[in-house]
């Protein structure tokens, strides 16, 4: 997203959280289960109490509760209780690698342990950057069920709108075996931040992400990008997904139209993409199947 290069020494108030963990119970609701379901144009009635969950479903739950008054501007949980307070105001999501060790089944009790595994200062043609790794391990009596690690990124505040596309430079993606197109609208931005909790206003806010963010709109959520580029690969796949990494070049915006592509899996794996209008890829995601 951002070619980040000549990494910086962390600071040592910050480098001190490195290793702190935080633990969050929850439950596998059934209620948020047949949302995703129906936000996905599944048939909700399909998932009941004792279903398997589908594997990145896991991100309806778990969320932070922080109250009202703990939110800050830009509409995430204040920084310095479990996030370290990173003094740059833009954060975004850039990417996870994920291992499903088992289904978590609709109905079960969960625990989600999360740890800061590392603080990288970086610069890159934005600024200043800070990546933070976040590793969640979701567990219920069984034992782990997933274990996660997930890349944010803080940047500096926007200089200009007309900079915010921030395309990485490179060609288009490859010829694909298999493409589907999806609209990113309004709506079905709003339904997955209601789903995951998620109050990030560059998403639905389309005055803030222009004028504080430096977004032309609203800017689709990475992490639905991933979560749409998964299900489809593991319909054609038909076959258990037991990993998956991802990485997000480039940022994509309410009233475009993505193309969803990937290629046949060949030796348990498959590579997929997103890209936007400019054909440049926005998302790159490899899936791992299960023999």
């Amino acid at each position: 997203m951002m070619n980040a290069v000549d990494d910086t020494p962390l600071p040592e108030d910050i480098s001190a959280w490195i290793g702190r963990s935080e633990r969050t119970e929850d439950e596998i609701g059934l209620t948020n289960a047949r949302r995703m379901a129906a936000m996905l144009d599944l048939d909700p009635a399909d998932f009941r109490t004792g279903s398997p969950l589908p594997p990145l479903w896991y991100s309806l739950f778990f969320t932070p509760n922080a109250r009202q008054s703990q939110i800050g501007h830009d509409g995430h949980p204040r920084k310095g209780d479990f996030l370290p307070p990173i003094g740059l105001p833009r954060r975004m999501f850039v990417g996870r690698s994920v291992s499903f060790l088992r289904p978590l089944r609709i109905g079960e009790a969960a625990s989600k342990t999360s740890t800061i595994a590392a603080i990288t200062p970086k610069h890159g043609r934005s600024g200043a950057l800070v990546f933070l790794t976040v590793r969640h391990t979701i567990e219920t009596m069984a034992g782990p069920a997933v274990v996660e690690d997930q890349q944010v990124v803080y940047r500096e505040a926007a200089g200009s709108a007309g900079a915010a596309r921030m395309q990485e430079a490179g060609t288009a993606a490859p010829a694909a075996d298999w493409t589907e197109q999806r609209a990113i609208d309004p709506v079905l931005l709003f339904r997955y931040s209601a789903l995951t909790w998620n109050g990030h206003r560059i998403h639905y806010d389309a005055d803030y992400a222009r004028a504080e963010e430096g977004y032309p709109g609203c800017v689709m959520n990475g992490a639905l990008t991933v979560l749409l580029l998964a299900e489809a690969g593991r319909r054609r796949a038909a076959r258990p997904l037991a990993g998956l990494t991802a990485r997000l070049s480039s940022p994509l915006f309410s009233g475009e139209v993505m193309t969803l592509a990937g290629h046949t899996a060949a030796d348990g794996r498959m590579a997929c993409q997103a890209t936007g209008p400019t054909g440049i890829p926005a998302a790159a995601v490899t899936l791992s199947f299960a023999p």
